[in-house]
């Protein structure tokens, strides 16, 4: 059996799915299924990320948007930025639209039901931009069993290509001097680093991310990336090291700070 007929079947999303109703930013809230992917730490230190390294761009771009959590935490930095989320999957589009609703940027946010391997989204896109975000699923194909929820297959099986394949696609369309910032699985960083030289770009920055201090290593790394040429070739990454929870299991102060930096208390 082909490793495309293993894939879950999508569907819209169904009125008995319930929803909850979430905190993301100091006023912008996330609708997300109950029993389906959620957005999580890797969302929050990406958009954390994009956010200090580009100053107030007049448009940004998240591919792979999902649910709008990494799109929805830049537009509440960034009021005055135009918005565009391209999203392959029905369910989490759905629910992309809703949440730029419920938060009120529609006027300013464009969301494209596309596949971002697709050469023609950059036509479809139609310009290039400042800021491109991503955040891939991690787990190669065969190297698990994909849940039967097609949402949360999808957000965590490279179902449809991996980092490569946004970095490829965040090539096409980063303005000269942009800048793509992507989160990748925590033991093969060299998938970005081969993956970006074949895309023309190259890691200005690596934040490396452990959820608890005293793990073995990083569970994923946050990626600032540049075209190829922007910077001196022999110049080593920026690195830098995140840890989100101490030894008793308590926020760190740098993860009070994250989530200050978008309006949230320490607890909730």
């Amino acid at each position: 059996m082909s490793a495309a007929a293993t894939h879950p079947i999508e569907s819209p999303l169904e009125a008995e799915d319930p929803l909850t109703d979430d905190p993301l930013t100091a006023d912008y809230r996330l609708l997300q299924r109950k029993r389906g992917h959620r957005y999580s730490l890797d969302d929050v230190a990406t958009a954390r990320e994009a956010a200090r390294v580009t100053p107030a761009p007049d448009a940004l771009c998240d591919l792979g948007c999902g649910i709008g959590s990494v799109l929805l935490m830049l537009g509440w930095k960034f009021p005055r930025a135009r918005l565009v989320g391209v999203e392959a999957q029905t369910i989490s589009i759905d629910l992309a639209r809703r949440n730029v609703q419920r938060n009120g940027a529609e006027g300013r946010t464009r969301l494209l039901h596309a596949d971002l391997r697709d050469e023609s989204l950059t036509e479809r896109l139609g310009e290039r931009f400042a800021l491109i975000t991503g955040t891939p699923p991690y787990q190669p194909l065969g190297t698990a069993t994909p849940s039967p929820d097609a949402q949360r297959a999808h957000a965590r099986m490279e179902l449809r290509g991996g980092v490569e394949e946004y970095l490829l696609a965040a090539s096409r369309v980063l303005a000269p001097a942009g800048r793509f910032v992507v989160c990748a699985e925590g033991r093969r960083p060299e998938r970005v680093f081969s993956g970006a030289r074949v895309a023309g770009l190259r890691v200005s920055r690596q934040l490396s991310v452990w959820p608890r201090e005293g793990r073995p290593g990083p569970l994923f790394h946050v990626f600032t990336l540049v075209h190829q040429g922007e910077s001196p070739a022999h110049e080593e990454p920026e690195y830098a090291r995140f840890v989100a929870r101490d030894l008793d299991g308590e926020r760190t102060d740098e993860y009070v700070a994250m989530r200050a930096f978008f309006g949230l208390p320490r607890t909730s």
